[in-house]
């Protein structure tokens, strides 16, 4: 029984339940900055022994074998194989493109450089190299210099055909001890402005990586685990999986319930501890509300009515987006009261 005599909804599974695999980002999932957000390693050591377990990251800086160092060193059992990398996914879209062997201006990290090199493609860094391409992914010592021959390599040249550009992801910022900060989207924006065209994207929320990941591991019966919408949850529900996001990284309550239906996750979680708990199921009432646990919203028109508070704030939101976003309205014509996407886990 809930609140005031309320009967809560009926638990279902366990997010992980019936799942192969499941798929972890990183930043904003299991360390925020140099630091593990807590319970995070216990929790992803404790779903390894019960199916495997793969990072996937559009961090472009590092090699798989450094982000698996680096996991191991927060206390994961990981290993190069097991980390999915938006360089990964850049080369294998290159290799489509030109052939082994081209050389290729780089603007980015350690992360890029090594996949292309060990796909046996050439590197330079200049554009007066005369290259067959250009790949840009993030890295935190790119500055204008570098952006500048990027454009310098993609300006238009008359009787030439447009040179390809593989960019690794899109993620506007990343989130860091300090804060958010700027990411590889907002840098390869600069570009774009400079040469008025968008790269092909590799890493999430586009399919590449995901389907990298598929193949590794040797099943789409998948779970991704993120803090991002336009990313880690948007990229899921393009590659046909099914999505957990969790509070601890860079899209909060407002962002969630003001998603758009190719953003919505089917699980919302305030930490990875949950991974093992039954989920609490969103029930349509007969008066048109939403529970969950003991809470209750209700969309009256244009209007998002609190029902019941219900048992949790997290009960709440969860019904709070399970009525917006059956209602079928777009978010900026909705009066949506500010208990429903209070940030009670920031």
């Amino acid at each position: 029984m809930g609140l005031f005599g309320t009967r809560a909804t009926p638990l279902g599974d366990t997010p992980i339940a019936g799942r192969e695999l499941l798929l972890a980002d990183l930043d904003g999932v299991i360390y925020r900055g140099a630091q593990a957000i807590p319970r995070a390693i216990e929790e992803l050591n404790r779903a390894s022994a019960e199916l495997r377990l793969g990072y996937l990251t559009n961090n472009a800086s590092r090699t798989d074998a450094a982000v698996a160092e680096h996991l191991r060193e927060l206390g994961l059992r990981a290993e190069p194989d097991d980390v999915v990398t938006s360089p990964q996914a850049a080369v294998a879209l290159l290799a489509t493109t030109v052939p082994v062997g081209s050389r290729v201006l780089v603007i980015g990290g350690d992360g890029l450089v090594d996949e292309l090199q060990k796909a046996g493609f050439e590197v330079t860094r200049s554009a007066e190299d005369d290259p067959a391409a250009v790949v840009q992914g993030f890295a935190p010592d790119i500055g204008w210099a570098h952006l500048a021959e990027a454009a310098f390599a993609l300006a238009e040249q008359p009787g030439k055909p447009p040179l390809p550009w593989i960019a690794t992801n899109t993620d506007w910022t990343i989130p860091v001890a300090r804060g958010l900060a700027p990411g590889n989207g907002t840098l390869v924006s600069a570009v774009h402005t400079a040469v008025q065209r968008l790269p092909v994207f590799a890493g999430k929320p586009e399919t590449p990586i995901y389907e990298a990941a598929f193949t590794r591991f040797g099943t789409r019966n998948a779970l991704m685990v993120g803090d991002r919408l336009d990313t880690d949850i948007k990229g899921a529900r393009a590659a046909g999986i099914r999505s957990l996001h969790v509070l601890t990284g860079v899209d909060r309550p407002k962002q969630l319930v003001a998603a758009s239906g190719d953003m919505r996750p089917d699980f919302i979680v305030a930490s990875l501890a949950e991974l093992h708990e039954p989920y609490p199921t969103a029930v349509q009432l007969k008066d048109g509300s939403f529970q969950v646990g003991t809470a209750k919203v209700r969309m009256d028109g244009h209007v998002a009515r609190v029902i019941a508070e219900g048992d949790s704030p997290l009960n709440l939101l969860r019904a709070g987006c399970a009525a917006i976003w059956a209602s079928g309205l777009a978010i900026y014509g909705l009066q949506v009261p500010g208990i429903l996407y209070e940030d009670h886990w920031g």
